[in-house]
């Protein structure tokens, strides 16, 4: 009843979303496409922390390793869409698969000091590899995609639709995933992996994968965000952005995919209203953090309904 009720609600956000964009200015409508792409990414991480039990402090690597392939075939070799999607989602699945084999080894604090490490190696290549990257420049002027349809991606209202039906495929897929015997098996590893070892589950291997695919859904993130952004640089992959993501699952409800996408959905717009007035986001994102593990450990929604 609780993932019905979590479609149903998720489905009627993105109808409203849909319905609503057309009567936006730009500002509001480049807000709600934010928010859909880091859905994508906050969905990826709950994987890892919601229902295999792994949170991670190196998320923004894939998410980044995504970005940059984009913005380097698309700004310095001029290949479209099809190609720079498929370089992304390939370099984002090679480096989880890379950082996996290190981190699955460890557990707790441990895999989270791991992931932190990885996620600083990959922040380090892009601050320091001026050549590829163009290091704290960043790469500018990536293009918007040619899909070969009747609008043109540079204007607002059709990109965000492209997005939201991205990160309608990437909902569908990770439901289908997390609700498949391979997905159920990741949940009884989150509770009681010794349990699962003696039952006779293969339990590094069902973690491992958990890892290389939520690196890859956080790649196909990336690939929609360097064209968002039409910039690619550091800030993509420090350490920032893995926080805010964690926050975004921990505010929406680990364990559920509708609960991180409304937590990113809160993060991005939160992020940036207060912004307006303050430059201390990150004093308000540490704040924001404490009290949802304090006070709402299964977040928002979730204290919500524990309340009533």
């Amino acid at each position: 009843m609780k993932d019905r009720r979590g479609i149903v609600i998720g489905l009627v956000a993105v109808i409203a979303a849909a319905g609503v964009a057309p009567l936006l200015s730009a500002y509001p409508l480049t807000l709600l496409t934010q928010a859909a792409i880091v859905a994508v990414l906050a969905m990826s991480l709950d994987v890892l922390l919601g229902y295999t039990g792994l949170p991670s402090l190196g998320h923004a690597a894939y998410f980044g390793v995504a970005a940059y392939a984009v913005g380097i075939l698309a700004t310095d070799y001029q290949r479209g869409f099809l190609v720079c999607l498929v370089a992304g989602l390939v370099l984002a699945t090679l480096t989880a698969a890379v950082f996996g084999l290190l981190a699955i080894r460890a557990t707790g604090t441990y895999f989270l000091m791991i992931t932190l490490a990885l996620g600083m190696v990959v922040w380090g290549l892009a601050f320091r590899w001026v050549s590829m990257t163009k290091g704290d420049n960043g790469i500018a002027g990536v293009p918007r995609p040619e899909l070969g349809l009747p609008w043109s991606m540079g204007a607002p209202l059709p990109f965000f639709y492209v997005v939201l039906v991205a990160a309608l495929v990437a909902w569908a897929l990770l439901g289908l995933l997390v609700r498949s015997p391979f997905g159920l098996t990741l949940q009884g590893i989150r509770e009681s992996d010794s349990r699962m070892r003696a039952l006779g589950y293969n339990v590094w291997l069902h973690k491992y994968l958990a890892f290389v695919l939520s690196g890859a859904f956080a790649g196909f993130a990336g690939v929609f965000w360097a064209y968002y952004n039409g910039f690619v640089s550091p800030v993509d992959v420090q350490l920032v952005t893995s926080v805010e993501t964690l926050l975004m699952v921990a505010l929406g409800g680990p364990g559920t995919l509708a609960g991180p996408a409304l937590g990113a959905a809160l993060i991005v717009f939160l992020k940036n209203f207060v912004s307006v007035y303050t430059k201390r986001w990150l004093l308000i994102l540490g704040a924001v953090y404490i009290g949802v593990i304090l006070f709402a450990p299964r977040g928002v929604p979730g204290a919500f309904r524990r309340n009533r």
